[in-house]
């Protein structure tokens, strides 16, 4: 487990911070040293474990902030903690490579260090694309998005920016420079905009105080933010937090509305939705593609003998196994009750069916833990092959009675038809 360092000689605050550490701060442990010398074999101990240090900048034996540069040379990264406003003082630490830079004067101040964290903590799972023509500069954004915990990779201009995300279709975030040559920030950014939305990928553009083009040009193309330069490490900070916050709360409330609350898999709406565009897609094509409607043998035993808790457990499993073993473009939806819908898509007939073998043994073989008892469960799959120009309706339709064949002759086994 990742541990957080907290670096204060105030005693009662380091206490504070740490209670609403462990409230605020899920699956992470907390270390505390009061003075220069604990923290530094705090360190030593436990150097790798560390994802992230809080740093009071006045301590009794390094009054003057030597912890923040010998906690940055163990390559840890850094929030700097301080009871002055003084403006010198933060200029100087602001410019070192630490995350951010925060005053604590009251629980909102603390708070926001909470959210940090978190921030960061997610931040890891994030692509972000610098683009920037002047070397300095790129390399400046770079080390201060690093910092945030991101990956980060850059592009010297619009045209290299975009074979980087032709190999990198993950990207989440791309900062542009406006005024580049070959391709500018602006033609990025309506390429981008072509096929994905601002809550799929972000777009900050910067521009010069010289260019002489509104931000509301950027907006209106679909940008999620417009910089002007020159601008503070800290702005830079807050904007694109923001940016990425904003897109996962889009993406949450997305979730909401199409996936299922229980098992994270999708809705029987959104797989009839994403189905149709598919059939659509692929009508004037060959493409091979397999449905299988899956069912959990005797779920209302399972629910009558160990309770709802160990049924809902059964299918958390089954779906989360389905997700981790389809392919991002394949779709999992539950159809309501213990029945789970998979499409696979460009897939042989061979493959698909190599493929539910393969999960009906995994399945029967697996044990899941209760709290005091261990339980074994089987499913009964349906299965047909894509053709015909049969719609989402007549492949549901055969599915179906596959899968009451399945059941029909003994459980636990695949049936399939065509």
């Amino acid at each position: 487990m990742e541990k957080i360092l907290v670096v204060d000689d105030n005693k009662a605050l380091a206490k504070l911070v740490v209670r609403q550490m462990e409230k605020n701060v899920t699956d992470m442990l907390v270390d505390v040293a009061y003075d220069f010398a604990q923290a530094k074999q705090l360190i030593k101990d436990n150097q790798d474990e560390y994802f992230m240090a809080l740093l009071d900048l006045n301590l009794p034996d390094a009054p003057n902030g030597e912890i923040v540069d010998y906690v940055l040379s163990k390559g840890i990264p850094a929030i700097v903690l301080t009871g002055s406003l003084d403006e010198e003082t933060k200029s100087t630490f602001i410019h070192k490579d630490i995350v951010d830079y925060v005053y604590k004067g009251n629980m909102d101040d603390i708070n926001y260090i909470f959210n940090m964290i978190n921030r960061l903590s997610k931040n890891r799972q994030y692509k972000v694309l610098v683009v920037e023509d002047s070397m300095p500069f790129r390399n400046n954004l770079k080390k201060i998005l690093t910092s945030l915990q991101f990956q980060v990779l850059t592009a010297a201009h619009g045209e290299e920016a975009m074979n980087y995300f032709a190999d990198n279709p993950d990207i989440k975030l791309i900062i542009a420079d406006y005024r580049m040559p070959i391709k500018d920030g602006l033609e990025i950014l309506k390429d981008i905009r072509k096929e994905h939305d601002k809550n799929k990928i972000g777009v900050i553009i910067l521009t010069s105080p010289d260019e002489h083009v509104s931000a509301a040009t950027f907006l209106k193309s679909g940008a999620n933010d417009f910089i002007a330069k020159p601008f503070g490490k800290e702005e830079l900070i807050c904007r694109v937090n923001n940016t990425i916050e904003a897109m996962e709360n889009i993406n949450k409330i997305a979730n909401f509305a199409n996936k299922d609350f229980l098992t994270g898999v999708y809705n029987r709406r959104y797989f009839y939705s994403d189905m149709n565009e598919y059939l659509a897609m692929i009508q004037d094509t060959d493409e091979p593609y397999a449905v299988a409607m899956i069912d959990v043998d005797r779920f209302k035993h399972i629910n009558d003998a160990y309770g709802h808790e160990a049924g809902d457990k059964v299918l958390q499993y089954l779906s989360k196994k389905l997700i981790d073993e389809t392919k991002d473009k394949d779709l999992v939806a539950r159809f309501g009750g213990d029945e789970l819908c998979v499409v696979l898509k460009n897939t042989s007939n061979e493959d698909a069916v190599k493929f539910f073998v393969n999960l009906r043994t995994s399945i029967a073989s697996h044990k899941i833990s209760l709290k005091k008892d261990t339980i074994e469960f089987t499913v009964s799959i349906g299965l047909t092959f894509g053709g015909n120009d049969y719609g989402v309706d007549e492949i549901l339709e055969l599915v179906d009675e596959a899968l009451y064949i399945a059941k029909e002759s003994g459980r636990n086994r695949i049936e399939v038809t065509k």
